[in-house]
């Protein structure tokens, strides 16, 4: 035994409310989608869960047990040279949901993308409450927000290859902040194949008009 903790996927592991708080969301896109406002706007409300607000805050606190950073006892290197762009582009950002999908690398949680999110709120703004503080933040889509994750940070020199980006939850990405994997205790997650599944991050909101009149499920 060398003495260091054992590298972890993620800071901590999913709750069920998060998959059931998706499923909401899904089927309150389905429901617009054929005209059901009504229907969609109280799902979207359902989904705004205190358990799911309260996972990623336990992640995100100033003194989460679960985000535990131990700075690597050497200095960091001072004045890394950064690459200029620190979010990929337009394609770069394409080229990673097409091999990581709507997941999160981490911990596998769907996410859904800042601009579809937007679309949603302009639809539903009564719903999908959104503030500047986590607390203000509509539960589901602050815990499924995607991120652009950089793995060795930009402020190390870290680049938007494809190699060094992944797609991560907002809790994932805060949780670790500029600190490597390593100083996070996390195994590196290009190393496990993505989560696939039928889950499309709600692109298809607005990109097709509603077909009025026919019944919304929730799916189980």
């Amino acid at each position: 035994m060398d003495g260091h903790p054992a590298l972890r996927a993620c800071f901590r592991a999913p709750i069920p409310e998060i998959a059931q708080a998706a499923a909401l969301l899904d089927a309150a896109v389905t429901a617009h989608l054929r005209g059901q406002a009504a229907q969609a706007e109280a799902w979207i409300r359902q989904a705004d869960m205190p358990a799911v607000a309260a996972w990623v805050e336990s992640i995100l606190g100033r003194n989460s047990p679960y985000a535990v950073i131990r700075p690597a006892p050497a200095p960091r290197l001072a004045g890394a040279p950064r690459v200029p762009a620190r979010m990929p582009s337009a394609q770069e950002r394409c080229q990673l949901h097409a091999r990581d999908g709507f997941h999160c690398r981490f911990c596998g949680i769907p996410v859904i993308r800042q601009e579809v999110r937007e679309r949603i709120r302009r639809a539903y703004p009564q719903a999908l409450r959104w503030g500047k503080r986590n607390a203000e933040r509509h539960a589901a889509f602050f815990a499924l927000w995607a991120q652009y994750d950089h793995l060795l940070p930009h402020a190390l020199g870290g680049g938007n290859e494809l190699s060094n980006m992944v797609i991560t939850c907002a809790a994932c990405n805060y949780g670790r902040g500029g600190y490597t994997l390593a100083e996070a205790g996390l195994a590196h997650p290009l190393e496990q194949p993505p989560v696939r599944s039928a889950w499309d991050g709600l692109e298809r909101f607005g990109r097709a008009p509603p077909a009025v009149g026919t019944d919304a499920v929730l799916p189980q």
